[in-house]
């Protein structure tokens, strides 16, 4: 058998009490353990790791670098005392260890004393904490803001000589470094910067700038940006820097304002270390208006130097590289993500008008089309009939790649329209690599992956895409409602429920969330307390969450809900755009079979038809054998193993967290969970 041997970095973690937890409650054992993989995994990934297998309750990684394990295995702990510092949860406790050494790689697996030495460093760490060896030691000690702990030379077992451990001090922990030694967080937050220009309607300029701030320091590949749907939230918020850096796993926060007076622009910033409330740079901008492409450089440049990241030359030039030369193409840009982001139908009006306007005048800005693109894919099958939108978000696509091949936003609005429109998966699948790789701080980018590894029923992978995706924008609901969605479609049942569960303790008044627990519990036989659940669901739904809530009366026994809902939007979509397959499915739940073949028919003829997403939906339960739904399936080309297009009879989730609804967002929308 052929064999590689190379120089790596080998971490083995380590659940601390799985055994004795087992013992104790095998049930509660096992989702410690889910939970375990599905938060471990996204980071081992981001950290550049490459699993090489499960050891039961922990993981062995390989790295290119000690630099890169040491640095994941921080995030892993830091991200371990977030989840635990949270009230009522089971904690979950890692011992990790690290070494560097030769290994050898046959069959998958990987052999040698590295593997070896850092199995037995393992068991030396605390709970909670990292033990290196000296090999790892001398390569990261000044590549690193961590302090170190010398804990002397260790016998280790099968081992003829001792090694030298040392305990890596996580961020807050040991006495204070040096002001120049502070630990620098790779993961920031650029907070919704406050317009104090002497004009109210001047906002629009300082929501662009937020934008453009957050869309150039998330280029940086050694900084992890969280996305602007999550610090949205905290625009005009009297929240204090450490509550919002807890809430969205940050360690350092930009923070600012603007003000514009006439032509002259003032920007005053301050970088501030979440933990210590230190300022790692404070700085003000007063320049001319036309200078603001020079002033997002300088920011972004400053930022990372604060940072200690190193910037290489494509990272540089990305950074300083003007979108245009026309500054009234800018500003109407700036306008643009204004008025998309107030959600609105007039809002939308005002920001087509202002893009398309950006680019009659600069037909080389590439940033405003796929900022238009995105708008259009954020509106298909919406509020816009899916023929409108995608062929207009095709063309826009493709000038913006032709302009900027390497713009990530581009390549995922590409990888969206193979998705929904083309039904490409293997297009749609390596656009969204293309587009992570281009920036790997894109949750839109992650999260759209997810829902095609969704779709081909890929869900292991779709878990860990989806999981990224929360990572990077933690306050985002769409993506921990698709998790919620796959869990169920998976068959993992419980483990679907205990998330809602989560959701509703966060927002007990959503009715999205009760309608979901009740299907549910439906499919667990728990009737009477799903009858409890749809009583609480009163509330703004979705069309798509009306619809769930129709079949959820209908196997409690009221048909009569789906039947008012399919004769509704039958009425209605003479009027108005109303996806077929909602209406399709409305008919299949109360068994009209006809009727509700009629309508997927429909759909099927709509090039950009919905019934690709919608397949796997317990509203189609009834007309699963049939031939005739077969045959839909097939023509879907989908790839997957033969029979796995039918759920297994966990039946599948339905669409109540579908694209349908937005979000408040002008890069590519995921659907929305009734706010």
């Amino acid at each position: 058998m052929a064999s590689t041997r190379r120089l790596a970095a080998i971490m083995f973690t380590d659940l601390v009490g799985y055994t004795s937890l087992a013992q104790s409650d095998e049930a509660a054992a096992l989702r410690l353990l889910k939970e375990e993989e599905d938060l471990v995994r996204p980071l081992l990934r981001v950290g550049h790791g490459r699993e090489i297998k499960s050891t039961g309750d922990g993981f062995l990684v390989e790295f290119g670098s000690a630099l890169q394990a040491v640095q994941c295995a921080t995030d892993i702990q830091c991200r371990l005392r977030e989840r635990n510092s949270g009230k009522g949860v089971l904690p979950m406790v890692l011992r990790i260890g690290v070494h560097l050494g030769d290994v050898e790689e046959r069959g998958g697996d990987i052999f040698g004393d590295a593997v070896n030495i850092a199995a037995r460093i393992q068991p030396l760490a605390p709970p909670g904490g990292i033990c290196i060896s000296s090999q790892v030691f001398d390569q990261v000690r000044n590549k690193i803001p961590n302090q170190f702990e010398r804990l002397g030379p260790k016998k280790l077992r099968n081992l003829e000589h001792a090694i030298e451990v040392y305990r890596v001090a996580l961020p807050g922990e040991g006495s204070s470094p040096p002001r120049s030694e502070i630990a620098l967080p790779t993961r920031l937050a650029v907070l919704p910067l406050v317009n104090i220009s002497p004009d109210p309607k001047d906002e629009y300029i300082a929501d662009g700038l937020t934008e453009e701030l957050t869309s150039a320091l998330s280029k940086l590949r050694e900084l992890r940006v969280i996305a602007r749907t999550s610090v949205g939230q905290y625009k005009s918020t009297s929240k204090p820097v450490s509550q919002i850096g807890a809430e969205l796993g940050v360690g350092s926060i930009l923070e600012g304002s603007v003000r514009k007076a006439g032509h002259r622009l003032r920007i005053t910033l301050q970088l501030i270390d979440v933990d210590s409330q230190e300022h790692l740079w404070a700085e003000s901008y007063d320049r001319q208006l036309s200078d603001v492409f020079a002033i997002q450089t300088e920011i972004a440049e400053q930022t990372a130097g604060a940072l200690q990241l190193k910037l290489i030359g494509s990272e540089k030039e990305s950074i300083r590289k003007r979108p245009t030369s026309n500054l009234e193409a800018y500003d109407l840009y700036l306008r643009g993500i204004h008025a998309a982001r107030q959600s609105t139908p007039e809002g939308f009006k005002e920001s087509f008008q202002c893009l398309e306007e950006a680019i009659r005048l600069d037909p080389t800005f590439s940033l405003a089309c796929s900022f238009l693109a995105n708008t259009y894919l954020l509106l298909a099958g919406d509020t816009l009939p899916p023929g409108q939108s995608f062929p207009r978000a095709t063309v826009l696509v493709a000038r913006a790649l032709e302009l900027d091949p390497s713009s990530s936003d581009a390549h995922t609005a590409r990888g969206n329209l193979a998705l929904q429109y083309d039904h490409d998966w293997q297009l749609a699948e390596g656009e969204f690599r293309k587009a992570i790789s281009l920036n790997s701080s894109n949750a839109n980018a992650y999260f759209w992956h997810g829902i095609l590894l969704y779709v081909l029923r890929r869900f292991a992978e779709a878990r860990e895409a989806l999981c990224t995706a929360i990572e990077l924008d933690p306050l985002w609901k769409n993506p921990r409602a698709w998790r919620i969605l796959l869990e169920q479609d998976s068959g993992e049942l419980e483990s679907a429920i205990a998330l809602v569960r989560d959701e509703l303790a966060r927002n007990p008044k959503n009715p999205a969330y009760h309608v979901r627990l009740g299907t549910l519990l439906v499919q667990t036989d728990r009737k009477d307390e799903a009858r409890a659940e749809v009583g609480r669901s009163s509330g703004s739904l979705t069309r798509y969450e009306q619809l769930d809530r129709a079949f959820l009366w209908n196997a409690l026994g009221k048909p009569e809900v789906a039947r008012r809902l399919a004769k509704e939007w039958a009425d209605v979509s003479r009027t108005e755009f109303v996806p077929a397959t909602l209406i399709a499915g409305a008919y299949a739940v109360v068994g009209e079979r006809e009727k509700a073949f009629d309508w997927l028919r429909r759909d099927r003829r709509r090039k950009a038809g919905a019934f690709w997403l919608d397949y796997q939906s317990i509203w189609f339960d009834a007309l699963r054998q049939e031939p005739r739904f077969a045959a839909m399936v097939e023509e879907l080309r989908i790839p997957v193993k033969r029979g796995g297009l039918t759920p297994a009879r966990v039946p599948s989730a339905s669409r109540a967290f579908r694209p349908g609804g937005r979000r408040k967002s002008t890069r590519m929308s995921p659907p929305r969970v009734s706010r």
